[in-house]
């Protein structure tokens, strides 16, 4: 809502323009500049829209300075610790949380929407069997417009209930899809009598020649991964669902854009550049000098998965996963695996050292969740890729959203030109 008791003034060559404030329910206000181009003849520049809000939402709320995260007011740690997955998913897509009676009728709608079309298994072949698994996630996802014409028509609220389940339901079904055709196994159908988390581990990690019996333990674990990543404001892929959607797009061709955009090493590949760095690091021995080379500011060397560029304090989402990690690897155990050993023994150090302690270097969100799916057994390709499925209901949250919205347009942001100006064109013989 407007603050009508505030407003900032600008003066630009003598002539003076009152801009109105906002003021949201929880976070900064806001100066509202729409009309300047208009009023003014000038643009702001804002580089990556760092201070810019592009939308109004009422979706999830970040306080980094206090690590808070909340998903239509609810604090994540509760939600991950008293809830699951299908529940927050609820939760984001309509805005409460659900009766008994309405969160069964969900599950029941997801559940029974986890089947894919059975010619996009051939759409699979297409692919070189060494593609990256986001690669394939990408592929399919954009092409699942062409198997399911029914829920296309973004104009119809019904249409867009159908696509957001679809996709929900769909997801873990595609990205196990694609990591047992990258590695030459079967696909395996999903299973009505699993929960979400478990009927995912059970098509990733079950063969047709014997029974697979998913641990409960990584199932939590999983579902807790889904969970913490569920949503995360306004980042860099929601922000190109919501630039997508924008033109009118179909759902699944929005949500294969927030995939290509979470595939980028500084957003949903940070949990993959730290496993990375752990094999790098080696062993356990070597932990000291990779301590030393991360204080040291003219080594380009930095520890990944620790600390948070929108966080100042702690991650709140990593409090609840290190409970995971933890009863993941007493489960499995590390003594055979060096990569979680070094994960375990960095952890320590980092929790430890005053340099760290002081610049407030926690593991992060992506260090616990790299571990964990380490530890499960999915290489680091499949790494993002679950990412993707579990963030899938934030972007559709925020997708539909924005399509209910009626200042809903277009997205054209404007650039500061620095190019040439007006050129005269020469012949090749003159050049």
């Amino acid at each position: 809502m407007t603050d009508t008791q505030k407003s900032a003034t600008l003066t630009l060559d003598g002539e003076s323009y009152e801009l109105p404030i906002f003021s949201p329910t929880a976070g900064p206000d806001v100066v509202d500049i729409r009309k300047l181009y208009a009023q003014a003849g000038v643009f702001t520049y804002d580089p990556g829209f760092t201070s810019t809000a592009s939308c109004d939402s009422t979706i999830t709320y970040i306080d980094g300075d206090k690590g808070e995260l909340l998903h239509r007011g609810y604090p994540i740690d509760q939600l991950a610790g008293k809830s699951h997955y299908l529940e927050v998913c609820y939760l984001l897509l309509y805005g409460e949380l659900p009766t008994a009676a309405q969160l069964e009728d969900f599950e029941v709608r997801v559940t029974r929407h986890t089947m894919v079309h059975e010619q996009m298994h051939n759409f699979f072949r297409g692919f070189r069997r060494d593609a990256h698994p986001m690669a394939t996630l990408v592929g399919v996802v954009g092409a699942m417009s062409a198997f399911y014409h029914d829920s296309l028509d973004v104009t119809d609220p019904w249409q867009r209930e159908v696509a957001a389940v679809r996709l929900i339901a769909k997801l873990p079904t595609i990205a196990a899809m694609a990591y047992k055709y990258s590695i030459g196994q079967p696909f395996v159908y999903p299973r009505n009598d699993l929960d979400y988390a478990a009927n995912f581990l059970h098509m990733c990690f079950s063969v047709p020649a014997e029974e697979y019996h998913v641990n409960p333990i990584l199932s939590r674990a999983m579902d807790r991964i889904l969970t913490l990543h569920a949503d995360h404001e306004q980042n860099a892929s929601t922000s190109t669902v919501r630039l997508a959607s924008s033109s009118g797009a179909n759902p699944f061709a929005c949500i294969a854009a927030g995939i290509a955009c979470l595939w980028g090493p500084a957003h949903g590949g940070a949990n993959q550049a730290c496993l990375e760095m752990l094999k790098e690091i080696g062993t356990v021995d070597r932990i000291p000098e990779y301590i030393e080379r991360a204080k040291d500011k003219n080594d380009p060397f930095r520890l990944m998965g620790f600390g948070h560029r929108v966080y100042k304090n702690t991650d709140p989402r990593a409090k609840v996963l290190k409970q995971s990690a933890d009863e993941v690897l007493e489960l499995l155990g590390v003594e055979n695996n060096p990569l979680l050993q070094v994960a375990k023994e960095l952890e320590q150090t980092a929790l430890n050292d005053p340099y760290f302690i002081e610049k407030k270097l926690f593991p992060n969100v992506d260090f616990y969740s790299g571990i964990i799916l380490e530890a499960m057994g999915f290489p680091t390709s499949m790494f993002t890729p679950i990412f993707a499925l579990s963030r899938t209901v934030g972007w559709i949250s925020q997708w539909k959203e924005m399509i209910a919205d009626p200042q809903n347009k277009i997205g054209r942001p404007r650039q500061l030109y620095l190019g040439e100006t007006m050129r005269d064109y020469t012949d090749i013989e003159q050049r």
